[in-house]
């Protein structure tokens, strides 16, 4: 029961090229950015991620992605990431974009052993419809992959869309507070997709900025239960420190 990794290196080894992940965050907040810093490290490429962004210009996935190890990438916010757009529109980066609440209830009923579900979000539109540039030619321009379209169904009058569970090989999440059965604690905005991408994470590593013992956490308290955790990292003081706030707004 004891899922305490001796290091972040430790913990993702066996990532490998290839493999699926789910990543938590939302923008800089809850990124599990010694994790990825830990998988860059390693040399894993042509990973296809799932994340609600991918990070910013150095930092959180934008440091895989500007090194080129991120093939694909299911997402629903890109907006602060140059590289990113770069690579999408240049033909090197497979791009499928989701509602962001689709995207979290997608994780989540992977996670919960649900293979799909019926949502309204999307559709009437090219979400639902298809036709969105999943991919361009080399180089940009014409479109080389696009989004097939959607089976719908009306219920009580109204249309939805179909959409698919995600599970994925591995899941790398950031939380607040951890005991060594996995049993996890996330802390305000830090909460955002971090619960979800554990749960569809086949293996999910986390960090910890706090690691206590078992029975130190109220079971109230748990906001994901160890069951969907398999690796624990222990951040150091620094470690946990290093949050970097995305966009600073300041009044004179």
């Amino acid at each position: 029961m004891n899922k305490v990794s001796g290091s972040a290196a430790e913990a993702v080894v066996d990532i490998p090229s290839g493999a699926s992940l789910a990543v938590g965050g939302f923008g800089l907040s809850g990124v599990p950015d010694v994790l990825i810093g830990a998988l860059y490290e390693q040399g894993a490429a042509a990973l296809e991620v799932v994340s609600n962004n991918c990070g910013v210009d150095g930092r959180g996935l934008g440091v895989l992605l500007a090194a080129g190890r991120i093939a694909r990438v299911t997402g629903s916010y890109v907006g602060e990431n140059k590289e990113f757009a770069r690579q999408y529109l240049g033909g090197e980066l497979e791009v499928e974009l989701t509602p962001q609440g689709t995207l979290a209830e997608r994780l989540r009923a992977g996670g919960a052993g649900i293979p799909a579900f019926y949502t309204p979000a999307g559709v009437g539109t090219q979400v639902a419809e298809g036709g969105l540039p999943w991919r361009y030619e080399a180089g940009g321009g014409s479109v080389a992959v696009a989004s097939p379209p959607k089976e719908t169904r009306d219920f009580s009058g109204r249309p939805y869309v179909l959409e698919h569970g995600i599970t994925t090989d591995f899941a790398l999440v950031r939380a607040w507070r951890g005991d060594r059965h996995g049993n996890l604690v996330f802390r305000r905005a830090a909460a955002n997709f971090n619960p979800l991408a554990a749960m569809a994470g086949r293996v999910t590593v986390a960090e910890v900025e706090e690691l206590v013992e078992p029975g130190e956490l109220a079971p109230d308290e748990v906001h994901l239960p160890g069951v969907y955790v398999q690796r624990i990292v222990q951040l150091t003081p620094g470690q946990a420190a290093d949050k970097r706030i995305e966009n600073w707004t300041v009044s004179i």
